[in-house]
């Protein structure tokens, strides 16, 4: 018997409840490295206006500005992570650019907040890894023999106060969704079945144009453990194919539908270039979330999940998903980062 794992009922702590020269050369560089520092430091000004933005004056569709958030210590403590980061990135002008760059990025974000109706502005998230951590299979997901095989995980070992959003599916296509995940500058990785997508290639086209990764989520999105090794291939290895001839790359990264998997899932994802297999640790909804673990809360490093889905299935539109998500991540003091930084 192949032994199935049904990620419904295995939860670890909790259950699903729904990280030469001569004196001119000298002073030349030294005016350079000064202006450079100037850039820097008028860059931080400008990045702590941005954290700090609460105004009120509606935006264009109704909505009122992003509140301030509580207190001064979230805003404090990306201020300083943009400092830190800014020292590991090299020299005094490479500093200046990144910090100013995260000064541009959140000034948009507060702009775009504003506009999409975000009671906060989002977070920025901290400079990638030069190295992604290491990746194991999360205590009670193994399948027998699987220690050769593509990890599962429901959250990124990493200690900074981040999370990641990936969507399934691809059953609705709101252009809103694309523009605001833009504008706001939220990134989100995008999970795929072949069955949904194919009225309309393209518009997952304009995502990944707008940076987004698009990951395998099957053909036809079946229950893997109901079906043979090579029901399963095909599932797993067609999709691959098709993402492939569709979008220019091979996807990395495998979800299964509704998260179940055996031996087999697993074995047949490996065979046709699957690295990791991520799970989620909450998932999100116009209205509400949902946990998997018996805190009810976020911890750093946790995958989130939603779905392209709209008001005939919701009680809500995917940019009212992305306002109730954010609004959760931001009063927890998190910021989202870019799941293929990490993984």
């Amino acid at each position: 018997m192949v032994e199935t794992v049904d990620i419904a009922s295995r939860s670890g702590p909790g259950a699903v409840t729904g990280r030469g020269a001569g004196p001119g050369a000298l002073s030349a560089f030294a005016g350079a490295r000064g202006r450079r520092l100037r850039r820097s430091a008028i860059a931080l000004v400008l990045l702590a206006g941005a954290l700090g933005t609460g105004c009120t004056v509606p935006g264009p569709e109704g909505h009122g500005a992003p509140a301030p958030h509580s207190g001064a210590q979230a805003e404090k403590s990306q201020l300083e992570r943009a400092e830190q980061d800014a020292h590991r990135a090299g020299p005094a002008g490479s500093r200046a650019d990144y910090v100013e760059q995260v000064a541009k990025d959140q000034k948009a974000r507060v702009a775009a907040a504003r506009t999409w109706g975000l009671e906060k502005t989002p977070l920025p998230a901290p400079r990638p890894p030069a190295t992604k951590p290491f990746l194991n299979t999360r205590q009670g997901f193994e399948v027998e023999g699987g220690a050769a095989l593509p990890p599962v995980f429901t959250t990124v070992p990493v200690k900074e106060k981040i999370v990641f959003l990936t969507v399934d599916d691809g059953a609705e296509k709101d252009p809103d969704f694309i523009r605001m995940m833009s504008e706001l500058k939220i990134p989100y990785s995008a999970f795929l079945s072949d069955y949904v997508i194919n009225d309309d290639y393209g518009y997952f086209r304009r995502m990944q144009d707008a940076g987004v990764a698009l990951h395998n989520h099957t053909l036809n999105h079946r229950y893997m453990p109901g079906l043979s090794y090579e029901e399963q291939r095909r599932e797993i290895c067609g999709q691959q194919d098709s993402l492939q001839r569709l979008y220019g790359k091979r996807p990395p990264l495998f979800r299964p539908p509704y998260g179940n998997y055996n031996r087999d899932t697993l074995k047949a994802a490996q065979t046709c270039g699957v690295k990791a297999v991520p799970l989620w640790a909450a998932e999100a909804f116009p209205d509400h979330m949902e946990w998997r673990e018996w805190d009810r809360d976020l911890h750093p490093g946790d995958i989130i999940l939603t779905h392209f889905r709209g008001t005939g299935d919701w009680k809500g539109s995917m940019p009212d998903m992305v306002r109730q998500v954010m609004k959760t991540v931001t009063d927890k003091g998190y910021a989202v980062a870019r799941l293929e930084d990490y993984v």
